[in-house]
C-alpha cells in the first residue's frame, strides 16, 4: 500500500470538502476486517473511494469490494484514486444510485459498510441483511450524526435524516437476529453482527 499516494487522496477530499471515512472510524474497523479477512465487501457510498483503499488492505488474497457511487464527478475521482493505488483488480464501482442497484444484486458480502445519504440508512439495512452471509458484519458509519441522533435534535433541514437514523438504531438493536454495537468513534459508528 502506497501510503504517501493515500495521504494525498485524504488531503485533497478534505480540502475539497468531501466526508470520507474518520481516522478514529477507521481504527475502530480495522480491527475487525483484520480478524474476519473478508473475500467480499460491499460499500454504499463510495466518495473519492478513500474507504475501500483502506478496506482493501484487510481482504483475503482473492477478496473484491464492490462499491457503489451515483455522483458521476466521484465515480470519476474514485476510479483515478484506485488506479493510482493499482487496486482496479480490487475494487469494483458501480455507478448508479444505491436504492436502484440494491435490489438487484444477488451476490453475497462478508461485510456492508454504510457510508451514504442519511435518509436512506433504514432501506440500506434492509437491503444489506438480504445480502449479507451468515456471520456477516454491517457497519453503519455516521449513525449519531453530530450528536442529533440522541438529543431532542427537531430542526427542520435534518429531521428527516435523524428520524431514519434512529429507526436504523431501533431496528438493529431490537431484532433477536443480530447483535450491535454503537461506538461513539467519528461520528458514530453502528457494527451489527448476524447471530
Amino acid at each position: 500500500m502506497n501510503e504517501e499516494i493515500l495521504l494525498e487522496i485524504k488531503q485533497k477530499a478534505l480540502q475539497d470538502h468531501i466526508p470520507i471515512i474518520m481516522d478514529d472510524t477507521l481504527e475502530v474497523i480495522i480491527p475487525l476486517l483484520q480478524e474476519k479477512k473478508p473475500e467480499s465487501i460491499l460499500e454504499i457510498g463510495t466518495a473519492v473511494g478513500y474507504s475501500a483503499i483502506c478496506f482493501s488492505q484487510y481482504l483475503s488474497t482473492e477478496g473484491k469490494i464492490d462499491t457503489i457511487e451515483r455522483e458521476k464527478e466521484r465515480v470519476e475521482e474514485a476510479k483515478q484514486n484506485i488506479k493510482r493505488m493499482k487496486l482496479e483488480e480490487k475494487i469494483h464501482i458501480i455507478e448508479g444510485d444505491a436504492v436502484e442497484i440494491l435490489p438487484t444484486l444477488t451476490k453475497t458480502y462478508d461485510v456492508v459498510f454504510i457510508d451514504a445519504a442519511k435518509g436512506k440508512y433504514p432501506f440500506f439495512l434492509q437491503e444489506a441483511l438480504r445480502l449479507l452471509k451468515p456471520q456477516g458484519i454491517i457497519l453503519a458509519d455516521n449513525i449519531l450524526y453530530k450528536g442529533y441522533v440522541l438529543g431532542d435534535y427537531n430542526k427542520h433541514k435534518q429531521r428527516t435524516a435523524v428520524r431514519n437514523l434512529r429507526e436504523y438504531i431501533q431496528k438493529v438493536t431490537q431484532n433477536e437476529a443480530l447483535e450491535t454495537q454503537i461506538v461513539e468513534a467519528g461520528d458514530g459508528l453502528a457494527i451489527t453482527r448476524k447471530k
